[in-house]
């Protein structure tokens, strides 16, 4: 939480919603820590079996940004969403971070839509952004009509 609050000093997730989010059977975080400091964290929803994924969070400690760990969490997320059989991974930026949108841009993920005002209280908007992930040998992908 000590990062949580210090990254997201607005519009941080309370204790209960990540108390929440770490607990769940359906979501995958993991941490990168040098030993002394948690250095970033980063989770995804992710029900095994379903067609997509969304990565609910990154954040990186500022004393330990431009060291790859952003990129190291976001390549985990996707093996992970691959793993567990997700065709697409979604997520949401804020607008005015064009740091991480090139990040994701380097991992193939494109916007596919803006949610207006949806960082508050700093009424910043969301960039919509979507990623294919190959599938994983062995995992058949069916719709929900091909299991009925």
């Amino acid at each position: 939480m000590r990062l949580e609050t210090s990254i997201f000093t607005t519009d941080a997730w309370s204790p209960a919603s990540m108390r929440s989010e770490l607990t769940s059977a359906h979501t995958h975080y993991l941490v990168a820590y040098d030993g002394e400091d948690i250095d970033g964290y980063a989770g995804m929803l992710a029900p095994r079996g379903a067609k997509e994924a969304d990565i609910q969070t990154i954040a990186v400690a500022a004393g330990a940004r431009r060291n790859g760990i952003g990129r190291a969490l976001v390549a985990a997320l996707l093996a992970e969403a691959t793993a567990r059989g997700a065709a697409e991974v979604f997520l949401e930026v804020r607008a005015d971070n064009p740091s991480a949108q090139a990040l994701y841009r380097s991992f193939g993920f494109e916007e596919i839509g803006v949610r207006p005002h949806y960082y508050q209280p700093d009424d910043v908007d969301a960039v919509v952004m979507r990623a294919a992930v190959p599938p994983v040998a062995g995992i058949e992908r069916r719709t929900a009509r091909e299991h009925a």
